[in-house]
């Protein structure tokens, strides 16, 4: 299986170090969030890879020809031109992932110890064309599931906003762990074009398509903001 990692991204929770550098390169221990989320993923088998590329980006492409790629296939999607956001960056990636039956997509600021296979046989065995990892931990921000753990909603806490489809009935509210396993039938349904929100085009799919969630209860960190490296050097090691 193919991989996308997410590495685009300006990282501003991360400033001052996004100020001169790529969040892609923020060190956890002294080990780079992009090179522990390589290495994650090539122990779960997963050794192509499409990175995404902005902010600092010739940082990125350095780090990566000095370690020789980690032993890993990579194929750069360079945003050097617009930062796409995810959804944008996915569909300007369509021509390195659209022949893959299944990828994933990892948000390169997220490190977990999720166990891969159980997700990526739980999106085989269920059939969605999507499947999100999700967890109950605080978020302002979360997607709704149905008793079948089909995707049904979103709700920002913050500002009580919220969609949902299908009638008014209980749904459980998870926080997304930026982790997705995805078919490549994606890029049939897609409408929107440009710069978008990947979630934005999920909360439009869910009205028609199966999207599952899969709770898990690993160990995950958002590492988004000085404070949550911190956090995460606690965890991993």
């Amino acid at each position: 299986m193919k991989a996308m990692i997410f590495a685009a991204g300006m990282g501003t929770r991360l400033q001052p170090f996004t100020d001169n550098h790529p969040k892609a390169l923020a060190q956890v221990n002294g080990v780079p969030l992009l090179e522990r989320n390589i290495k994650y993923l090539q122990s779960y088998g997963i050794n192509d890879f499409v990175i995404n590329i902005h902010h600092f980006g010739g940082q990125i492409l350095a780090f990566l020809a000095e370690n020789d790629n980690f032993g890993a296939n990579i194929e750069i999607s360079n945003e050097s031109d617009e930062l796409l956001e995810t959804g944008g960056g996915l569909l300007f990636a369509k021509r390195f992932l659209e022949n893959e039956k299944t990828f994933l997509i990892m948000n390169v600021d997220i490190l977990t110890d999720l166990n891969i296979t159980n997700l990526i046989n739980i999106h085989e065995l269920k059939g969605g064309m999507i499947t999100l990892a999700v967890s109950d931990r605080d978020s302002t921000r979360k997607l709704m599931f149905n008793d079948k753990m089909y995707l049904k909603g979103w709700k920002n806490l913050t500002t009580n906003k919220k969609t949902v489809v299908g009638g008014i009935f209980k749904l459980r509210e998870l926080a997304f762990s930026g982790i997705h396993c995805v078919n490549s039938e994606i890029f049939t349904k897609i409408t929107r074009t440009g710069k978008f929100s990947i979630m934005d085009e999920y909360l439009d799919l869910m009205k028609e398509d199966i999207i599952i969630g899969y709770q898990h209860t690993a160990n995950l960190i958002d590492v988004g903001k000085p404070e949550s490296v911190a956090e995460a050097e606690k965890l991993f090691r």
